[in-house]
């Protein structure tokens, strides 16, 4: 499977971003300055943090960013001074595998600092969270992050992973031990399969296959063997934004999609 960017696997297609802990604290409020006004706003939305995408800045202009994504497609960034644009501190630990603290002392994770539009340069990877219009591959911005360089080496690691030692996507289908699951870049099905030793986990609680539905969102950890993906380890995270899953229940009962996971 070809690479994309980080953000057509997480953020458009499975709804996690490997930039997620920055995400999930509150971004700092607007400087003046920060951009021109008459860029384009755009709502929150998708993954219960916004869709969007990640790319390496081409072009930096006083009210617009031009990105290239992985996959080779040109994206403009819309801002304005109403987009939250912040910096994602150097060697922010990745949840998820007992690193849940950043550069802060005592386990606090440090939170992403604000910067101006203009601290962007060509040669910069940004993600940028928003309204997005795939037809005119066009984002209005809502959130821009400067991403570190060190992670967004971690981050085309894991792209080049995808789907031979993780998945994340929406459940959509289940075959007594094979499940289906919609993700990666360009929105395709992808199938799982769990054994014996396969670890089921709710948030934090143990549950088992026979807990997952469809509609949920997952996050898979497993490896290729015999041409098929075998999970370790599935990480279930509910129904996106809280909608209805296979049961017609929201998904707030079963368990809500949180930032997605690293």
């Amino acid at each position: 499977m070809k690479a994309s960017s980080l953000a057509a696997i997480l953020l458009v297609g499975a709804s996690v971003v490997v930039f997620a802990p920055a995400f999930s604290q509150e971004p700092p409020e607007p400087q003046s300055g920060q951009g021109q006004r008459g860029g384009r706003g755009g709502g929150m939305m998708g993954m219960g943090m916004g869709r969007g995408t990640v790319g390496t800045v081409t072009e930096a202009a006083a009210d617009h960013y031009t990105i290239k994504t992985e996959l080779g497609e040109i994206y403009t960034v819309h801002f304005s001074v109403n987009t939250r644009i912040v910096k994602q501190p150097a060697g922010q630990s990745r949840r998820g595998q007992g690193q849940g603290q950043g550069q802060g002392d005592g386990g606090e994770r440090t939170p992403p600092q604000a910067i101006k539009a203009t601290d962007i340069k060509v040669g910069d990877v940004i993600a940028a969270s928003g309204e997005v219009d795939a037809n005119a591959k066009s984002v209005g911005a809502v959130f821009v992050m400067l991403i570190d360089p060190e992670r967004a080496k971690e981050m085309r690691v894991m792209e080049a992973n995808y789907g031979k030692t993780w998945l994340m996507g929406r459940v959509t289908a289940i075959n007594e031990v094979k499940v289906s699951l919609e993700g990666g870049p360009d929105h395709a099905v992808h199938t799982f399969v769990a054994d014996e030793n396969t670890t089921f986990r709710k948030r934090r609680d143990p549950v088992t296959l026979a807990d997952v539905q469809v509609g949920d969102m997952v996050r898979v950890e497993g490896a290729i063997k015999d041409g098929a993906f075998v999970a370790t380890t599935v990480a279930v995270m509910g129904a996106p934004n809280g909608g209805p899953n296979r049961s017609g229940e929201n998904g707030q009962g079963p368990g809500s999609v949180p930032a997605p996971p690293q």
